[in-house]
């Protein structure tokens, strides 16, 4: 009996010690296993609303490529504005993809190009551009491409410094597509002043540009008018002011500046 009893007290007691061990191994965790609030780790929010500092993308642009426009406009008799103006619009004033993966400046595709190349999504899928190791060979390249192809040998005979003939030249000659490329090259070299980098090339001054940007051959558009209106002032036909500003239809719009006489009645 004594045996018996001792025999229960051995086995209550090891039923409490399992239990309790087994309760203790239940409740352990490892690091992994334990629960941190985001908010000790790491902001969970963004600021609400980030105001970053203005930057004038197309100031910088110019003052970084004025003078090599400039030294094209030496060496080949492009206008530096024009060139100027043509890298700003096509390059997004160097912030497009192709400035950033071939330093290509002016959207040119491979053609007959041996160099290196990159290729890149523009009118299709995986066009085909030039690649340069630097800036200045997309400007000089620019340059040649203009000189080399007889469909801008006309843009060549005009005044070194005449922008908006050049602007519309260019669309005339199949340079771009967009109906508006004339009139976005020109607002760009007359809102950024890119003509004074045509008159340091030509030894004009500040004086002579006033006279070339508001000669009577030029109008600039106010609010209101249209093209019928300034027929009607300027004594010349709506079809005449149509052809000689190379626009594609009626709409004109307040700041664009217009040809208001034909060529052969220019100064």
């Amino acid at each position: 009996m004594k045996l018996r009893l001792l025999f229960m007290l051995f086995v209550a007691s090891f039923l409490l010690a399992s239990c309790g061990g087994s309760k203790k191994v239940i409740s352990t965790t490892t690091d992994q296993d334990k629960t941190v609030s985001p908010s000790k780790e790491e902001p969970i929010d963004e600021p609400a609303e980030v105001n970053p500092v203005p930057v004038d993308n197309v100031s910088a642009y110019v003052q970084e490529y004025a003078q090599i426009a400039q030294e094209e406009m030496r060496q080949y008799g492009i206008p530096a504005s024009i060139t100027l103006a043509q890298g700003i619009l096509e390059s997004g004033a160097g912030n497009g993809e192709l400035v950033r993966k071939a330093n290509n400046h002016f959207g040119i595709k491979c053609h007959d190009w041996k160099g290196a190349v990159v290729y890149h999504d523009d009118d299709e899928q995986g066009e085909c551009f030039r690649k340069y190791s630097l800036d200045k060979f997309s400007y000089r390249d620019h340059s040649l491409f203009l000189t080399n192809r007889g469909r801008y040998s006309s843009l060549f005979k005009l005044p070194k410094d005449d922008y908006k003939g050049w602007a519309k030249g260019l669309k005339a000659a199949g340079y771009a597509t967009d109906t508006k490329y004339p009139d976005k090259l020109i607002r760009l070299v007359e809102k950024y002043q890119l003509y004074r980098y045509d008159g340091e090339v030509l030894g004009k001054s500040e004086k002579d540009y006033k006279k070339v940007t508001t000669n009577n051959n030029q109008h600039t558009v106010e609010q209101g008018e249209t093209l019928y209106r300034l027929s009607k002032k300027y004594k010349i036909s709506v079809e005449d002011l149509k052809k000689i500003n190379g626009l594609d239809g009626d709409e004109i719009f307040p700041g664009q500046v217009l040809y208001v006489q034909p060529y052969e009645g220019r100064n």
